[in-house]
C-alpha cells in the first residue's frame, strides 16, 4: 500500500517561473531578492556612467596630452579645456609665480610635489563609484546565501508542520530559497567583472595623467634652463 501523502493542487504555487517563485517566497527571502535586484541595477548604472565618463575623458585627455607635448614652454601650454591638465598647469604656474624669477633646481622639486598631489586627486576622482562595485561583488553572494538558508529553514518547518516528506511539498520552498542564491551570483559576477574592467581603465587614465605631469615638469625645467642661459 502506498503511504505517500497526496498534496492538493491548490496548496502548490501557481507556477515555477522566477516571478512566480518570487511571489510565493517568504517575506525575508523576498526582501533579499529585492535588495539583490537593486544591487544589480546599481552595478549596471555605474557601468554605463563610468563607460561614458572614461570614453569621453580619455579622448579629451589624449588629445590634450598631444598638444601639451608640442608646447615650447609653460606659458605656451594649453589644456584645451581638459580639467586635469588645466589643474596641472595651474599648479605649476602658481608655484613658478611664488618662486620668483631666480628659482633654480629647487623649483622643479616643488613643482613635482604639487603635480604629484594633483595626480593623486585625479586618481581618487577616477575611482569614484568603483568601491560600490567591490562591495556588491564581495557581499552579494553571502546575502543570497542568507536568503537561501532562511528559505530552506522555513521549508523544513513547513515539512514538520505538515508531517510529510512529499517532494511536492518540499520542492517549492527549496526552489524559492535557491533562487536567492542565484540572484546573489547574478548581482555579484557582473559587479566583479565590471570592477576589474574599470580597474584597468583607471590605471590607463592615471598613466595619461602621469605623462601629462611629466610634460609639465619638462616645460618648467626648459624654462629654468632658458632663464639661466
Amino acid at each position: 500500500m502506498n503511504n505517500t501523502t497526496l498534496v492538493p493542487p491548490s496548496s502548490l504555487p501557481h507556477n515555477y517561473t522566477p516571478w512566480g517563485m518570487f511571489l510565493a517566497a517568504d517575506g525575508v527571502v523576498k526582501s533579499v531578492m529585492i535588495g539583490l535586484a537593486l544591487a544589480s541595477l546599481v552595478t549596471w548604472t555605474i557601468w554605463l556612467a563610468k563607460c561614458i565618463e572614461f570614453r569621453r575623458g580619455g579622448r579629451k585627455l589624449r588629445a590634450a596630452n598631444a598638444r601639451l607635448g608640442e608646447a615650447k614652454g609653460l606659458a605656451d601650454a594649453n589644456s584645451d579645456g581638459e580639467r586635469v591638465i588645466e589643474t596641472l598647469l595651474r599648479a605649476a604656474r602658481a608655484e613658478v609665480g611664488l618662486s620668483g624669477s631666480h628659482a633654480g633646481e629647487g623649483l622643479k622639486e616643488r613643482v613635482a610635489a604639487q603635480l604629484s598631489r594633483v595626480e593623486a586627486e585625479a586618481g581618487e576622482q577616477f575611482k569614484l563609484g568603483t568601491g560600490v562595485l567591490a562591495t556588491i561583488g564581495s557581499v552579494a553572494p553571502f546575502v543570497g546565501l542568507f536568503g537561501t538558508v532562511w528559505g530552506i529553514m522555513n521549508s523544513f518547518i513547513g515539512i514538520s508542520e505538515a508531517q510529510t516528506t512529499n517532494l511536492a511539498v518540499v520542492a517549492p520552498g527549496i526552489a524559492e530559497a535557491l533562487q536567492a542564491t542565484a540572484m546573489g551570483l547574478f548581482a555579484a559576477i557582473p559587479a566583479v567583472v565590471v570592477y576589474n574592467h574599470f580597474a584597468r581603465a583607471i590605471a590607463a587614465h592615471r598613466r595619461l595623467v602621469a605623462d601629462a605631469a611629466t610634460d609639465v615638469l619638462c616645460l618648467v625645467s626648459r624654462d629654468i634652463d632658458q632663464r639661466g642661459a
